[in-house]
């Protein structure tokens, strides 16, 4: 296979929000996951190999070969192990874990669907990197290559794409009444806090590169994403990360938990921080997912160094402001980063406290099954470094529809109408934004 890799056939690209649209909406290079994370955006395509996992399945795609089994034990050992399994030669992983990934951990397997799909995961042939340091095409022909560079070219200052805005007050889910039956649940002692979301379906096809591009625009991310993989579309702009291990080892998670609108103004902005930061719902919501967080990291961590730094900042995404912390510790030798990973997943801030009974109350009051959505896309490099951040603020599609979902952190002071307002709150992330096909 001829293959190239170049620098700064593009010295500067203004726009990589544009650039990384244009590629996935070109249909040129198949399945594809772009992934931004500071200082990088990264466009995975054309997959040499997959590793998908459902309840009762595993499939291991290589050299156009299938290789179908049972397995048992935890799904990210399993994981684990299939990608080791792999010459990957040097290459990345790419892909996503859905919500119900958590179900073995946390003991909630009698909730799913055999066919529930739990993690697609996809080897790439080209990768193009855009940042700084320019356009870096790696694995593909010289004539895909030139391709490439002239559709980035010719993505940058063009116009925005014309939004279709989804309605996100419509909630055929009972969102309030459920709401009212967990904040029941929590006073009768069965647990502290549960995330509840609701669904919000779009009545078009939606384009979804298109649709990244605007909302790109208008969101100031921890990281984002966008692709198009085993038959769904998603893009989205995650607030914060559910879990990293860097190639020092570092374990690191980002709690958000609290929340208020963002972007009406500067008064009206300075106001409503200036409520959540005193709010003692809010303030008490936080420092749980705090010490959850720390107390996970504990677990995988050599001891003494789990630490939390910039308590209850306020960071500001999109349409909402949240209160953050960050946690980090050393990844014990005997540790995988699957394994912190595993301990983490799904983020506190997006399951429940205790996670074990939160989880079980979103499998059981949350409605239709989470999938994508409260899950993570992850990047896994062959030195054992991961990053797998938190989808949230995003936009979904397969061949059934397209719809959104957000949710609120529910706790024994939660008030119903405001819990629902919070979740129209995040859901002006992304719905103004959606650009229907």
């Amino acid at each position: 296979m001829s293959t190239t890799d170049e620098r700064l056939r593009v010295e500067f690209v203004t726009d990589p929000a544009a650039a990384m649209a244009r590629l996935a909406s070109a249909d040129r290079f198949g399945e594809y996951v772009m992934y931004e994370r500071p200082g990088e955006w990264v466009f995975a395509a054309d997959p040499i190999g997959s590793v998908e996992l459902d309840v009762d399945e595993l499939r291991v795609v290589w050299a156009g070969e299938t290789t179908t089994s049972a397995w048992e034990g935890s799904p990210a050992s399993v994981i684990d192990r299939a990608l080791g399994m792999l010459p990957l030669g040097g290459r990345q992983a790419y892909g996503w874990i859905g919500f119900e990934f958590c179900a073995w951990a946390l003991d909630a397997t009698q909730h799913l669907d055999p066919r529930t799909a739990l993690a697609h995961l996809m080897i790439p042939r080209i990768e193009v990197r855009v940042g700084e340091f320019g356009v870096v095409v790696s694995g593909a022909t010289p004539e895909e290559t030139d391709a490439i560079h002239e559709l980035i070219a010719a993505s940058q200052d063009t116009a925005l794409p014309l939004a279709h805005p989804a309605d996100v007050r419509i909630d055929p889910t009972g969102y309030r009444e459920r709401v009212a039956e967990a904040v029941a649940e929590i006073r009768s002692g069965r647990y502290q806090k549960v995330i509840l979301s609701r669904k919000v379906d779009v009545p078009f096809v939606v384009d979804v590169p298109a649709t990244f591009r605007l909302g790109r625009a208008h969101n100031t991310p921890a990281r984002s994403f966008l692709l198009r993989l085993g038959g769904l579309e998603a893009a989205g702009f995650s607030p914060e990360l559910v879990a990293s291990v860097d190639d020092e080892r570092v374990v690191t998670t980002e709690p958000l938990a609290g929340t208020r609108a963002f972007g009406l103004g500067a008064a009206v902005d300075m106001a409503a921080r200036a409520d959540l930061i005193t709010d003692p719902k809010e303030i008490v919501e936080h420092a749980i997912s705090v010490q959850t967080s720390f107390a996970e990291i504990s677990a995988v961590a050599d001891p003494g160094t789990p630490a939390v730094s910039d308590f209850m900042a306020v960071r500001e995404r999109g349409s909402v402001q949240h209160l953050a912390s960050t946690v980090r510790g050393r990844l014990a030798a005997d540790r995988s980063s699957w394994d912190a990973l595993e301990v983490l997943f799904p983020s506190v801030t997006a399951s429940g406290i205790p996670k074990r009974a939160g989880v079980d109350s979103v499998f059981r009051l949350d409605g239709a099954p989470r999938g994508l959505y409260s899950g993570a896309v992850v990047v896994i490099s062959p030195t054992g470094a991961m990053e797998a951040t938190l989808v949230l603020r995003a936009v979904y599609q397969t061949t059934e529809g397209a719809w959104l979902r957000a949710g609120a952190g529910i706790v024994e002071q939660s008030r119903p109408e405001r819990e629902f307002e919070e979740t129209c709150e995040k859901l002006g992330s992304i719905a103004p934004y959606v650009v229907k096909a």
